[in-house]
């Protein structure tokens, strides 16, 4: 019975120890969390992409301005692929009719408005100047001429080419249409305006070029942009026609290249773009290599 009694209390002291030792366990704490983030993250923004240009951009007039505005709308096509650029040679004074009748978006002339035009509601914005070479053909000895003998020869007070130190030989006046840009430009210039002596009157700056470039006793005028090695182009005044000599104005006989647009239209945002793009320093480069002179 004792036994049975000492078994039995050593069993109760066994659960008591046990029972305490859980007691006396503790967990160890938790580790604290980090908040949920239920929020997507934000993209960055892309960057926006110019709209592209697109539609056409009609050009009309100027034949003089025909290299200069060639390449003008071959780069601006280039950077624009959807874009359309046409060009009208049909001269100055064609080229400011069809702007003021709505016909094109953009006029193309080769010399300052008239007054009577700019009273019609159009605006010119000068895109570079051009000098007016006075040409003959490369077998002709002379090579410098003054105003008052271009002026001489137009009229007709000098007819032969030894009055100029030439040959003896009837000099063969060539000449651009009325109207032309570079007509006026020349007759202005050298105070002929209606009084000249013409033999032919062609309709492009390139026929007059052609012209002269076949006739050994013939002279002519034409854009200094577009003279090539078929012809000569004169010394005035002892100075030579270059890019130079328009720009500092010691070139007598030069002229704007004038871009036509109407105060009472906006242009469309093609032809827009291209104005713009034409009058930036960005075209530069291209116009001097077309041979004209930019302003900006």
């Amino acid at each position: 019975m004792k036994k049975i009694l000492a078994l039995a209390l050593a069993c109760l002291m066994l659960v008591a120890l046990l029972a305490g030792c859980a007691s006396g366990k503790t967990d160890a704490p938790a580790e604290p969390q980090a908040p949920a983030n239920t929020e997507t993250p934000a993209e960055p923004a892309a960057e926006e992409k110019p709209a592209e240009i697109t539609g056409t951009v009609a050009t009309d007039g100027s034949t003089s301005m025909e290299k200069v505005i060639g390449s003008l709308g071959e780069a601006f096509t280039e950077a624009n692929s959807g874009a359309k650029f046409t060009y009208n040679p049909t001269g100055s004074g064609s080229g400011i009719t069809a702007v003021a009748e709505g016909r094109c978006d953009i006029g193309l002339s080769s010399r300052a408005l008239k007054d009577e035009e700019v009273a019609q509601g159009l605006v010119g914005t000068t895109l570079c100047l051009d000098g007016i070479a006075v040409i003959v053909n490369p077998e002709n000895p002379v090579s410098d001429l003054t105003i008052d003998q271009i002026a001489a020869i137009y009229t007709g007070k000098i007819t032969n080419w030894s009055e100029v130190g030439g040959n003896d030989a009837e000099i063969v006046l060539i000449g651009r249409e009325a109207g032309s840009g570079t007509r006026d430009g020349f007759e202005s210039i050298t105070g002929t305006k209606d009084a000249c002596q013409y033999r032919q009157e062609l309709t492009s700056t390139g026929d007059v070029i052609t012209t002269v470039s076949q006739n050994p006793d013939a002279i002519g005028y034409a854009s200094l942009a577009s003279v090539g090695e078929s012809v000569k182009a004169l010394d005035v005044e002892g100075v030579i026609p270059t890019e130079e000599s328009v720009k500092d104005g010691s070139y007598a006989i030069q002229r704007p290249f004038v871009l036509v647009t109407r105060q009472d239209t906006a242009l469309s945002a093609a032809a827009q773009a291209f104005f713009d793009f034409a009058l930036s320093s960005e075209a530069n480069d291209i116009i001097l290599k077309a041979g004209a002179v930019p302003v900006n």
